[in-house]
């Protein structure tokens, strides 16, 4: 596999799984790859560059630890300048009340091994027009930030230290974060689509499953699955946080709502 500086985590992690003590060597800010939840949150969207400006090193370090793993090296490629970027103040945190402000600080899940999702999902659900809701953590949780973008909220993250980041939310107004698109009707061709791939499908069961586990367990299955293939999944509910992750990463789905306790989805490669 030949790398540069703006190949991410989880591309090297999944190519070699000795690339996981192979970072964590270069310096003890990357011990939390450890963690499993925190290695599928981060990894996934932090390139090698950005990586070394939050460890306190360079390329080189990475290129040096990674090269005896059988990985090349093209130092040919510019550095995307764009992940380094500030982001300037919104102007909600400027003029912000105590009391729109909600709290939750989720390190000591993470630090636990599990996921914050479900009970960040509750806190979201609960939250009031022209309110923010102020997320504490050990790093900034990009992958939220995208998932709650697409559902209408503005965000702003500020790192304090180096494990101490704090993330607004910002909710502008009455907008039922939990609802389906209704852009575009996502069961429209379910039969003519499940036709082609009828001698084509994977299919999994996430119902018994408790969040965050469908969702993991759906993007998993999807980090596997052939290009000629779709993914069948039965679900108990329609996943929205789980829809924009599909489409960055560049799937096709279909939904059928069977019942209020039961909805089927086609996934598959655009």
């Amino acid at each position: 596999m030949t790398i540069n500086a703006n190949t991410k985590i989880a591309s090297l992690l999944k190519h070699n799984a000795d690339a996981l003590e192979a970072i964590v060597s270069i310096s003890p800010k990357f011990t939390k790859l450890r963690n499993p939840i925190l290695r599928k949150v981060i990894a996934a969207r932090t390139s090698i560059a950005m990586a070394s400006k939050l460890g306190g090193c360079n390329v080189d370090d990475f290129f040096k630890k990674l090269r005896p793993l059988g990985f090349e090296i093209d130092t040919t490629v510019v550095v995307m300048e764009k992940e380094f970027e500030n982001k300037p103040v919104p102007a909600f945190m400027k003029n912000i009340a105590d009391d729109k402000m909600i709290e939750l600080d989720v390190r000591a899940v993470i630090e636990s091994g599990k996921d914050p999702l479900n009970i960040i999902v509750k806190k979201v659900k609960a939250l009031e027009a022209g309110a923010v809701l102020k997320i504490i953590n050990s790093f900034e949780p990009t992958p939220l930030m995208h998932l709650l973008g697409k559902q209408g909220f503005e965000s702003y993250s500020e790192t304090i230290s180096d494990d101490l980041v704090n993330t607004y939310f910002y909710k502008q107004s009455d907008i039922d974060v939990l609802a389906e698109n209704k852009e575009f009707d996502y069961s429209k061709g379910w039969d003519e689509i499940l036709n082609i791939f009828k001698d084509k499908l994977e299919t999994i069961d996430v119902r018994a499953l408790e969040m965050p586990l469908p969702m993991h367990t759906i993007l998993a299955s999807l980090e596997t699955l052939p290009k000629d293939k779709a993914l069948f999944v039965y679900h108990k509910r329609i996943p929205v946080f789980l829809l924009p992750e599909l489409e960055e990463q560049q799937f096709s789905y279909r939904i059928k709502e069977i019942s209020d306790t039961e909805v089927h989805l086609l996934i598959y490669k655009n």
